[in-house]
């Protein structure tokens, strides 16, 4: 296993660093302090393959390697973290129950559709109320026969790109006897009558993502519109999960590489008794540790990806990149706030954000918690 970049990958990330650098990172302020989405830079992300790093170019996506899709989560990560999670959740959670169990005909309806850039992108409704890491026995969302259509009647909660969406895939209970076949994934268009989606959360950081509770009320939708096999929802959703984490640990080494930046740029720069702060031991350990770490969990996420991309089982190993990856990113960029010192904590400063932005990664796309509990399985499983 070699974990050095092919030629093509590191053109590929060269290409993405330098249209985040331009397109969206100059924005990541503006973004945050106005909540408002990057729709400029986002639509000229479909012509760079952004928008459908999962999707096959059959369908008109990139169908990039695994590897590929985690570099490109990461530069856009470095840039901002808001942008990052929407193209993130898009492309690992939005397309992917559809690219891997969609008939042909809704891949044909609808991945070229939000692969563009043109129209809006795609979402996935898991968690509910009362259900957020129980999807088996918490949810609630309904779905039943009627004629040629299923009838839709529920509620889901932080579900991330609803109002920025052409579709949602919702995840609904289509057998009342419950079990591990109870569950099934519908596609949703936003458009569709009865579904209402709810004002965007106001949240600690992330700002520019936007994230919405959505009801649904007697919604109605083709029998069709069920992606693969009924009762395969939960098998599907924990699939879909897997590649989210190596998407959300990306992201995540993205946003303490972009701290790490911030913070060897300040120390270098900043003066205390009579010389730069980067000569003070202190700061040299927290830069040490957050350069070290970050390498680590680069590592960890690229491993997940190259298993992933050569067909073998990277459950456990998504766990561990997601975990250690997420938990990384908040030590490093609570240093470099520390680094920073009060300006640290002023929002005139990119660290104050990066650390607001970074504190949802270790809870999204199921918590550490969860992470640890399905490493702890597998290794108990091995020995």
């Amino acid at each position: 296993m070699n974990f050095d970049l092919t030629e093509e990958q590191r053109l590929w990330q060269k290409t993405v660093h330098d249209f985040v650098a331009k397109e969206v990172q100059p924005k990541a302020h503006e973004v945050d302090v106005t909540s408002q989405f990057n729709w400029e830079a986002v639509r000229k992300m479909g012509a760079l393959g952004l928008l459908g790093l999962n999707i096959p170019e059959e369908y008109g996506g990139s169908g990039v390697d695994a590897v590929s899709a985690a570099i490109a989560i990461e530069e856009l990560g470095w840039g901002c973290g808001s942008t990052a999670l929407a193209i993130a959740a898009h492309n690992g959670l939005g397309t992917t129950p559809l690219v891997l169990f969609g008939s042909e005909e809704l891949k044909r309806q609808w991945l070229p559709r939000v692969a563009s850039g043109r129209n809006k992108l795609a979402a996935l409704a898991l968690t509910e109320p009362g259900a957020g890491s129980d999807l088996q026995g918490g949810v609630t969302t309904k779905a039943v026969k009627d004629g040629n259509e299923w009838v839709i009647n529920g509620a889901k909660m932080w579900c991330t790109n609803a109002s920025i969406a052409e579709y949602i895939i919702t995840l609904v209970r289509t057998d009342p006897a419950g079990g591990s076949r109870s569950l099934s994934m519908i596609l949703v268009p936003t458009d569709t009558p009865g579904l209402v989606i709810g004002p965007a959360e106001k949240k600690m950081g992330l700002h520019g993502s936007p994230t919405h509770a959505v009801t649904y009320d007697n919604v109605r939708v083709p029998l069709g519109n069920l992606i693969g096999e009924e009762g395969r929802g939960l098998h599907q959703t924990l699939a879909t999960l897997d590649g989210g984490r190596i998407g959300i640990g990306a992201l995540s080494v993205g946003l303490a590489q972009a701290a790490l930046e911030y913070a060897v740029n300040y120390a270098r720069e900043r003066k205390a008794f009579g010389k730069p702060i980067a000569e003070q031991q202190a700061i040299q350990w927290m830069l040490a540790d957050a350069a070290t770490e970050i390498e680590a969990a680069r590592t960890l996420v690229y491993k997940a990806a190259w298993l992933k991309e050569e067909g073998r089982n990277y459950n456990k190993e998504a766990a561990m990149a997601k975990m250690f990856a997420t938990e990384m990113a908040e030590r490093v960029c609570r240093n470099a706030i520390q680094i920073h010192g009060g300006y640290g904590y002023s929002s005139e400063y990119p660290v104050e954000r990066i650390y607001r932005d970074a504190r949802l990664m270790t809870i999204g796309e199921g918590t550490s918690e969860i992470q640890r509990l399905v490493i702890a399985r597998h290794v108990l499983a091995e020995r």
